[in-house]
């Protein structure tokens, strides 16, 4: 799988975990350069706080385009640290 915004591949992995139709990938597969944290923050009843990063690729800026759980509850425990992706990150094959 590949995550691609403003055609760059900025993450790509073939161990994506699926969870509610989202594609979670594991921390490597990420392209370090184009994330920085982002301060955001937001709760799901059974996965935890989700943490997200702003994605930046040739000077542009998607604000919390993709979030993580790096402390999620027992449930989630299969995609902690992973990273999904929104706001028009498309992930494909």
């Amino acid at each position: 799988m590949k995550a691609i915004w403003n055609n760059v591949v900025i993450a790509e992995s073939s161990d994506t975990v699926i969870v509610e139709n989202n594609h979670y990938f594991p921390p490597e597969a990420l392209k370090s350069e184009y994330f920085s944290p982002a301060d955001h923050k937001s709760q799901c009843s059974w996965k935890g706080e989700a943490h997200y990063y702003d994605i930046t690729v040739a000077g542009q800026t998607n604000h919390e385009a993709a979030w993580y759980y790096p402390e999620p509850l027992k449930k989630a425990e299969p995609i902690k640290g992973y990273v999904a992706f929104w706001r028009g990150v498309e992930v494909e094959d």
